[in-house]
């Protein structure tokens, strides 16, 4: 199966360059290119996309927000002439961080690292998926160098801190992982657990309450970026 891809980017010069790089690689397609960020939104919602080309100054929005607004976004690799963005770059969890003008190696070689982990992906979704929707469902977690057992149904909502996740659970225990927000968003059910703000995830079963800027668990206000707003309203209010 193809690995699916979406370029986003308002140069033309540098939409066709990467066309003409995916044209060359059997196991990459094109299924669409924008050259702004919320013509994107509409393809994220219309199509599968694996792997996402996204330049990070555009006009109407940054690549850098559009990213944070995105509650399940496939793979990323940034294409820029800037460099300041590479630390939102690693606190985003992208693939790659590519400066213009690409070089067809350089391209290669973050295509080959996407394509690893879009198999890992695609390996633990058919595993989890299913059965985090379990009440008994669990994840192993990488805590004081030992895999540790985390009931998902003991969650309570997930927040981000640099490159670190704390797990807040229930009766007021918490643990700290080393891993980004994002790539732990990708192994939880979209039907369980809800991206609400860039930091935060949240489990939809423990949600006492919520208006236009909060959702409350137990003794937790948790925000409601703006960016998140409508995609939170859908998944609360149908």
């Amino acid at each position: 199966m193809k690995i699916r891809c979406l370029i986003v980017d308002d140069e033309p010069l540098a939409v066709r360059l990467i066309s003409s790089y995916i044209q060359q690689v059997p196991a990459l397609e094109i299924v669409a290119a924008c050259n702004n960020a919320i013509d994107a939104y509409r393809v994220l919602g219309e199509q599968k996309i694996d792997l996402l080309f996204l330049d990070i100054k555009m006009p109407k929005l940054m690549g850098t927000d559009f990213l944070r607004s995105i509650s399940n976004p496939p793979k990323v690799i940034f294409i820029t002439a800037y460099r300041e963005y590479a630390l939102d770059g690693y606190e985003l969890d992208i693939v790659d961080y590519l400066m213009k003008p690409v070089s067809f190696t350089r391209f290669m070689r973050a295509v080959a690292k996407a394509t690893k982990l879009i198999s890992v992906d695609n390996y633990f979704s058919s595993t989890n998926t299913e059965q985090n929707n379990n009440k008994d469902s669990f994840l192993y977690f990488k805590i004081d160098k030992e895999m540790q057992k985390v009931l998902l149904h003991k969650i309570l909502f997930i927040e981000s801190s640099k490159e670190y996740v704390k797990l807040h659970l229930e009766n007021g225990k918490s643990l700290l992982v080393k891993q980004g927000l994002s790539a732990l968003e990708k192994l939880l059910s979209p039907h369980r657990f809800l991206r609400v703000h860039r930091s935060y995830i949240v489990t939809i079963e423990k949600i006492s309450s919520f208006n236009s800027l909060q959702v409350t668990i137990d003794d937790h206000k948790i925000p409601i970026g703006r960016l998140y707003k409508n995609e939170v309203e859908k998944a609360l209010r149908h």
